[in-house]
């Protein structure tokens, strides 16, 4: 009797130790209530009790092959077999086996990369990257952003989250977006370009390090940016001997329907930061890929940066292994034909639904905007707020086993990048009904 198992934790003892003992992201800890999870596959998620919910985003857009992959966990047991780490100094088969790989998909001339914890350490290193080859200070970043929420990272973040952390590093100085908040359109590349060059001559090509931009920006609202923008930062920063830093934390790795973002209209930055899909999230992992120019730069001098955990052989082995899913399953070419699926989906909620005000999405990066009047253009809730028809919309998804993100008056739809055209129609499903609720805010 005493060699059994013992039984596993209900939801609510799993719940009452979390919070007894642990500390939840961006929350009131007081007004936590948490889902318990105990297991994943594919694009499920289940309770210890066995309830099984769609991830219908990825969990942080992060997830892209999908939960449980036997041949991403065979390879981090293999590898943590073998070696469970050494300190980054040392050079290890898995790092130049993953380090040759990235370079074979990577845009443009970018042959190398610098490995980090996750994205939030990626983008620090860009910031020390740009600052030290070009020997400048400023770096110029938007409002509508997130970069992560380590100290540098933080401060070129735009939006709520960044508010407790100041002051943060010295030098930050805000361009325009190409989306204005409470807008139903983006603005054009011409005038958003228009205001990024301003910007660049108030304050002074000669004391700007970088432009860091999402190449799509995610958390704040899947922004993709119009014909022509991507193309005229690069052009512009060219043209001023600045760095273009793109952060494809989010949007890389298949998430658009391209290897990354830029890929869509064939721009190539200086600097390029990912994470999340880089492992599929199945371990942390980050990288910082570089243009010839700045990996040849580094050969002649020391590089001031560093972590412990850099290049961690196991977080590698899941990397180089999921990347390999990628290609065998062909999970990019599967996100851009069921990222159509998914616009036709918006396109037939948006006119069945007055609360839909916009919707937006580039392969598998998607988002429905909910709003209160469609003229004049009213989002559902404030800026940086929720109301009650968004806190019931998300009672909603709960009760019926659907997780998706919600931020201020938008519906995330972000899901595994594996996801069947039966497995979107039923997230979607869900949605329709739940945007029943929204449309008696229109009414009203």
């Amino acid at each position: 009797m005493g060699n059994e198992a013992a039984p596993g934790m209900s939801s609510a003892e799993i719940v009452k130790l979390n919070r007894d003992h642990t500390i939840f992201s961006w929350s009131v800890q007081s007004a936590l209530d948490p889902i318990a999870i105990d297991r994943a596959e594919g694009v499920y998620i289940y309770t210890p009790e066995g309830r099984r919910i769609l991830d219908f985003n990825s969990q942080l857009m992060s997830v892209n092959i999908g939960h449980g992959d036997k041949r991403v966990l065979n390879a981090i047991t293999e590898q943590a077999t073998k070696l469970q780490y050494v300190q980054p100094a040392f050079a290890t088969e898995i790092r130049g086996r993953l380090g040759q790989k990235m370079a074979s998909i990577l845009p443009g001339d970018m042959n190398k990369v610098f490995f980090t914890l996750g994205g939030a350490e990626a983008v620090e290193n860009a910031i020390k990257l740009a600052r030290h080859v070009t020997g400048k200070h400023k770096l110029l970043a938007r409002y509508r952003a997130y970069h992560g929420a380590t100290a540098g990272a933080m401060t070129l973040t735009g939006d709520y989250r960044r508010w407790a952390n100041e002051p943060g590093i010295v030098g930050v100085v805000r361009y325009p977006d190409t989306h204005r908040w409470g807008e139903k359109e983006p603005r054009s590349a011409d005038e958003a370009l228009n205001g990024l060059e301003d910007v660049i001559k108030y304050e002074g090509p000669n004391s700007i390090a970088a432009v860091f931009l999402e190449t799509v920006v995610g958390t704040n609202g899947i922004l993709i940016p119009p014909d022509g923008y991507l193309k005229g930062v690069r052009e512009l920063c060219t043209k001023y001997g600045i760095m273009m830093v793109a952060d494809e934390v989010m949007a890389g790795f298949g998430r658009t329907g391209k290897w990354f973002a830029v890929d869509h209209w064939d721009v190539v930055p200086d600097l390029m930061t990912m994470a999340k899909g880089l492992t599929s999230s199945y371990l942390p992992l980050g990288a910082v890929a570089m243009r010839e120019h700045i990996a040849e730069w580094l050969e002649t001098h020391q590089f001031y940066g560093g972590l412990t955990y850099s290049a961690h052989p196991v977080s590698l082995a899941a990397a180089l292994a999921t990347i390999n899913v990628y290609e065998e399953d062909g999970l990019i070419e599967n996100a851009a034909r069921m990222g159509e699926v998914m616009r036709g989906h918006h396109e037939a909620l948006a006119a069945k639904h007055p609360s839909v005000g916009a919707h937006r999405n580039i392969g598998l990066f998607g988002i429905l905007d909910l709003v209160r009047s469609q003229d004049p253009w009213t989002p559902l809730t404030p800026f940086n707020g929720t109301s009650d028809e968004m806190k019931a919309i998300g009672k909603f998804f709960r009760d019926n086993g659907l997780y998706v993100m919600l931020a201020n008056n938008s519906i995330h739809t972000n899901p595994p990048l594996c996801i069947t055209e039966d497995q979107l129609a039923e997230g979607f499903a869900i949605i329709d009904k739940a945007l029943d609720i929204a449309d008696q805010a229109v009414a009203g």
